[in-house]
């Protein structure tokens, strides 16, 4: 890929005894690299010092007025990314920033999208919750019904992302269904779709903000809806 240059999209919310951390270590790791990037941070509506904190490192951040999920966090993050390349990661502490350059390098041998697996990779006991990856295996295993292709980790939110990807498929998802519409659709439209182990850490401090049920649901609704709209 010619011009390299990487946008790093984390949506935050209510994370402030995680985000220095994260953004530190990203920072780190991008600059190890000798390549163009930024950090977008997009702050969901915290009501803590998330903002607060991430503005003492070198990140643009974005706010959002109230609490309006993290499918619509990374829309806008992805409207304000000016890399030709887009890494998504979560703020909680469970993506590592060192491994950036493992889902970097598929997308130079010619992938589109590069979703970062915990189920390929080694997970550190209790970073995820059974019912968690029940759910996970469930959805892995209708979208393989609906798309006849096979994926490991439907729900991962560490992706990289050729930006053209972005910009060419319509994101409806304002919560954490999104995961599942970015996965479908990029399946369905033909991308070279690559997978990559990744560790999984329990998250440093804080709780999850999954709704199992809740959000359970709404992935379901997504995986049928995204199947049905290609």
């Amino acid at each position: 890929m010619d011009n390299l240059s990487v946008s790093v999209v984390i949506p935050a919310y209510n994370e402030e005894k995680n985000i220095e951390n994260i953004l530190s270590r990203t920072n780190k790791t991008m600059e190890t690299m000798g390549i163009p990037y930024e950090i977008i941070v997009v702050d969901d509506g915290s009501t803590d010092k998330t903002r607060l904190l991430a503005e003492r490192h070198k990140a643009t951040i974005i706010t959002n007025g109230t609490n309006s999920g993290k499918g619509h966090a990374l829309k806008r993050g992805f409207r304000n990314a000016i890399g030709n390349v887009i890494i998504t990661m979560d703020a909680d502490g469970s993506h590592q920033p060192e491994e950036i350059p493992r889902l970097l390098k598929p997308l130079l041998n010619g992938a589109d999208i590069v979703a970062g697996s915990r189920f390929l990779g080694r997970r550190e006991t209790g970073s995820i919750k059974r019912l968690h990856v029940l759910g996970n295996q469930l959805f892995n295993l209708l979208i393989l019904l609906l798309t006849k292709k096979r994926i490991t980790d439907s729900q991962t939110g560490f992706r990289a992302f050729k930006k053209g990807v972005i910009q060419e498929i319509e994101i409806n998802s304002n919560g954490y269904e999104v995961e599942t519409e970015l996965t479908i659709k990029t399946l369905k439209n033909g991308y070279l779709f690559k997978e990559e182990p990744v560790m999984c850490e329990k998250r440093k401090d804080g709780c999850s903000h999954l709704n199992p049920l809740r959000d359970g649901f709404r992935i379901l609704k997504a995986i049928i809806k995204s199947s049905l709209s290609l």
